[in-house]
């Protein structure tokens, strides 16, 4: 008869079903409209976030760079920006930010795995110490037998 009655963890089960969380998993599906606009800023994000989308944005403030030095220095400062760095930022920092999310997307399936590694781990400790639990039983017992005969 053991002594221990393990009580495992509500969490353990829900963990085992639920996998590790993604960027993807925190888009708005609450309504129609809101999966509808969550797609589309995904598209949209998709497609401005790419370095081709920069590149196109600064031949895009190119064209008007030289209308801009004509109007002298004022004008030239403005260009900048208001037109190239807002342009050509814009897409360079989403090309950025979306390297970024499959980085923490990646350390997040990391950390996931290496936390249903240690419960794995765990779980077999707790059944090693229940077959030690089970052998010390079944030790105490011959030694109490010894005794009483």
């Amino acid at each position: 008869m053991s002594r221990f009655v393990h009580v495992p963890h509500p969490h353990i089960e829900a963990r085992k079903n639920q996998g590790p969380v993604k960027h993807a998993d925190q888009l708005d599906k609450s309504s129609a409209i809101s999966r509808i606009n969550s797609a589309l800023a995904v598209k949209i994000t998709s497609g401005v976030g790419t370095m081709w989308c920069a590149y196109a944005f600064a031949v895009l403030a190119l064209i008007s760079l030289p209308d801009a030095i004509k109007l002298g220095r004022p004008a030239i400062i403005s260009w900048i920006a208001q037109t190239f760095l807002q342009l050509v930022l814009l897409s360079i920092i989403i090309v950025g930010q979306t390297i970024q999310a499959a980085a923490a997307d990646k350390r997040a399936e990391a950390t996931y795995q290496d936390a249903d590694a240690v419960l794995h781990t765990a779980l077999q400790i707790e059944e090693h110490l229940q077959a030690q639990d089970v052998a010390i039983e079944s030790i105490l017992n011959d030694l109490a037998n010894q005794k009483s005969a």
